[in-house]
């Protein structure tokens, strides 16, 4: 007879094998490799932003090499078009009948893991190709629409520091990521182990160990877990402190924020709560676990003003004075 918890303890497992995998080949990074992870189990996308040569692009490729599903690489240029995402429709001939049709050729997009390589270096009209996609798990061309194969998977990669041929996501396109990760530079210790494991002529090999459909079933099993009142209550609060018109907004935040977070920020709170809570191997999720996933859920959601800016708050900091001020 199968115990009750038996899927629960499945996908924990998952979880596990899934991170000792990427462990293999992304040295270090624990938190990043955590937040992609619980991003992944709760059925979200993720933004990565980094300088270069953190391994960003590397860590979703070995994502991909540890799952049996299809992997896609879109390298956003300027000249890339939404057809070159979405796919195209031709014209040719039955060779029986001699008449023409009309066929449609998909894209990239017809994946379950995508990586959108450097996403703001393309203009914001290719760019909401993907908003479609990533929102309804369908793309429309040529008014007939075409659904995606479950579970799908967008991580994008940004890198913050170079500005001259870039174009900023909007915030429609920036609200449709659960997370935005940001990778830091390695501790001394883990960039030792880079600079001796991979100046070698040999590299770790990563053996796919999920399936979609086990993917699929955790998903379901994050959503299905119950969050108790309190959880819920304290994600709400959040939110609403968030935005500078509300009277639950603190002082500070008023002060250097301009827009707050939407209704689509708290379902990240509370999802990244539970998906939190099952890597760590609980049934339920807590408080604690909304006030971690936080950062990766609202800072691309909070919008600054040109104080802040001009006095050098960064989003993250405002976040902190968010979290001290509403507690759980």
């Amino acid at each position: 007879m199968t115990s009750p918890d038996a899927p629960f303890q499945s996908a924990v497992a998952l979880a596990n094998r899934l991170d000792q995998e990427i462990g293999r080949v992304i040295i270090g990074q624990r938190q990043v490799r955590r937040e992609v992870l619980i991003c992944l189990l709760a059925g979200g996308h993720c933004l990565l932003r980094g300088v270069p040569g953190l391994a960003k692009t590397l860590l979703i490729k070995t994502l991909a090499d540890a799952v049996h599903l299809r992997f896609s690489r879109i390298q956003f240029t300027p000249d890339l078009m939404p057809s070159d995402i979405l796919g195209t429709e031709v014209i040719e001939e039955d060779p029986t009948t001699g008449k023409r049709q009309v066929r449609f050729i998909p894209g990239p997009v017809f994946a379950n893991v995508i990586l959108a390589d450097e996403i703001n270096r393309t203009p914001p009209r290719t760019q909401s190709a993907l908003l479609e996609a990533m929102q309804e798990y369908q793309v429309t061309v040529g008014g007939v629409r075409h659904a995606l194969e479950r579970p799908l998977f967008v991580l994008a990669t940004e890198n913050p520091i170079e500005q001259e041929g870039t174009h900023p996501l909007p915030e429609a396109q920036l609200d449709r990521f659960m997370f935005n990760v940001v990778i830091d530079y390695p501790d001394p210790d883990d960039e030792r182990r880079i600079l001796a494991d991979t100046t070698v002529d040999s590299s770790a090999q990563v053996t796919p160990v999920a399936t979609g459909a086990e993917l699929e079933a955790a998903r379901h099993l994050v959503r299905s877990m119950p969050a108790a009142s309190n959880v819920v209550d304290y994600a709400l609060r959040l939110i609403r402190a968030t935005r500078p018109a509300d009277a639950t907004c603190p002082a500070d935040v008023r002060e250097w924020v301009r827009w707050g977070a939407g209704p689509r920020a708290g379902q990240a709170l509370l999802l990244g709560a539970k998906a939190t809570a099952l890597l760590d191997g609980r049934t339920v999720p807590s408080p604690d676990d909304v006030a971690r996933v936080a950062l990766p859920v609202l800072r691309h959601r909070l919008l600054v003003n040109f104080r802040a800016e001009a006095e050098g708050v960064s989003v993250d900091r405002v976040i902190g004075l968010l979290l001290n001020a509403i507690r759980a």
